[in-house]
């Protein structure tokens, strides 16, 4: 049995719950006043006056026996109307009429020879049918004797005074709630790569919490250029006595162990690329216009000139541009395409655009990855060669984690799972529109 729960029904936003927080008590204010209000006027000040009009209407049924003259002479000082005889009335009051309803309810209470009431011909007006020994009599008085004058008057002032101090408060509570969105766009941005300008502004909740933000967005960008800093560093340093060594060793005389070394510088200077690469990720660039799919054509141009196996799956017919690192995302597709050639025979780039974002994916024939890996083989260093096919060597464990890397900093992901054209892995890359 399902548990009923009111938050599937409320808003989602800042914005409109702080919105239903305006709303609620005003509309119950509102309907609370305008029942006390109808409760009050509509029927005990109604049911009051018609009251004091059953006396001198009391006097105006005894004087019927008096004689025509004696009738005249009353409805006169009562100020009331009458005709003896006339015709029979029916009984029309309209079914919204509150205080209609009270006046008829309670001249049938205390007039049982009463025998139609008329408010609806004249609305000014009350016309009323006496059944009496002489005749039917009809009796007409103003409306405005027996309930009260305007009385919508005040529930028209209420709403008005509402919807418009409703207005001002949303007015105002837009113009509070603008720096929070200010501070959500500015942290969304920061999510995808880019850096926005952005000044705390607005209440002192919202200008220390924009403040905490600028904090630990300048500490993260400091960060990142520090490790791209000691790393190029590290990378440059390793470089001079690597190519020393590989040097004096190609003027040794060559043999086995000549050739093993060597093969360790190389495998030494492919290793401290790769760190960089991932050290580097995007810290040095910038933003700007492209087309993904365009993008995705050059890397499966390159990775053919270089011999490997890779073709294009489904691509866009019409070309889209968005702001994207082209160089990282050239990066992260060189990787993956690189990991799909080494541990397979054949590689498929295919783009697919969506609604909110878009979709390369990289599938390759190889023997794939586990669920239970899946997470761990994206992370630095990782190897699963117990997984993989070795007989095409081993990197350095980065390639995932790069293409990951690069994938979060334009506020995307990087998925793993199982190619149904191809039967290898499938890795698809998504980035956010």
């Amino acid at each position: 049995m399902t548990q009923f729960s009111i938050k599937r029904y409320l808003p989602r936003s800042l914005y409109g719950r702080a919105a239903l927080i305006l709303l609620v008590p005003i509309i119950t204010i509102q309907l609370v006043v305008s029942f006390a209000f109808i409760q009050r006027l509509y029927e005990d000040v109604t049911v009051q006056m018609t009251q004091n009009m059953v006396p001198q209407l009391e006097l105006l049924l005894d004087a019927v026996p008096d004689g025509e003259g004696a009738l005249s002479e009353a409805a006169d000082t009562l100020q009331l109307g009458a005709n003896l005889p006339a015709e029979a009335l029916k009984e029309r009051v309209r079914f919204y009429d509150l205080s209609g309803r009270a006046v008829r309810d309670t001249l049938q209470s205390s007039f049982p020879a009463l025998t139609g009431v008329d408010l609806v011909e004249n609305r000014k007006v009350v016309r009323l049918a006496f059944d009496t020994p002489q005749g039917m009599m009809q009796v007409s008085f103003p409306r405005s004797r027996v309930s009260a004058r305007n009385p919508h008057q005040l529930l028209v002032l209420m709403l008005a005074t509402g919807a418009l101090m409703t207005l001002i408060a949303y007015l105002f509570l837009r113009n509070q709630l603008k720096p929070i969105r200010r501070l959500a766009t500015a942290a969304e941005a920061f999510g995808k790569g880019q850096i926005v300008p952005y000044h705390p502004s607005g209440a002192n909740e919202v200008r220390s919490a924009g403040g905490a933000f600028l904090n630990m967005r300048s500490r993260i960008e400091r960060q990142t250029q520090q490790r791209t800093l000691m790393l190029s560093g590290v990378s440059h340093d390793l470089r001079t006595p690597l190519t020393r060594l590989k040097l004096g060793l190609s003027m040794q005389p060559q043999d086995a162990d000549t050739d093993a070394l060597l093969g360790d510088v190389g495998e030494m200077e492919n290793l401290i690329s790769a760190f960089l690469d991932f050290a580097r990720a995007d810290a040095t660039e910038e933003l700007e216009p492209c087309d993904p799919a365009e993008l995705v054509r050059e890397v499966a141009a390159n990775a053919q000139r270089a011999g490997q196996a890779v073709t294009l799956g489904t691509m866009p017919e019409e070309p889209g541009e968005m702001k994207l690192r082209p160089m990282a995302i050239k990066r992260a597709l060189e990787n993956l395409a690189g990991n799909a050639t080494r541990y397979g025979t054949n590689a498929r780039l295919s783009v697919e655009v969506l609604e909110t974002a878009v979709r390369i994916r990289v599938e390759d024939d190889g023997p794939g990855i586990p669920d239970d890996k899946r997470e761990e083989a994206l992370k630095p260093f990782a190897r699963l060669d117990a997984a993989r096919n070795q007989n095409k060597g081993s990197g350095v464990g980065l390639g995932l984690a790069i293409a990951a890397d690069i994938a979060r900093s334009h506020g995307g992901t990087l998925r793993l799972g199982e190619s149904e054209a191809l039967g290898g892995l499938c890795v698809d890359l998504v980035l956010p529109r």
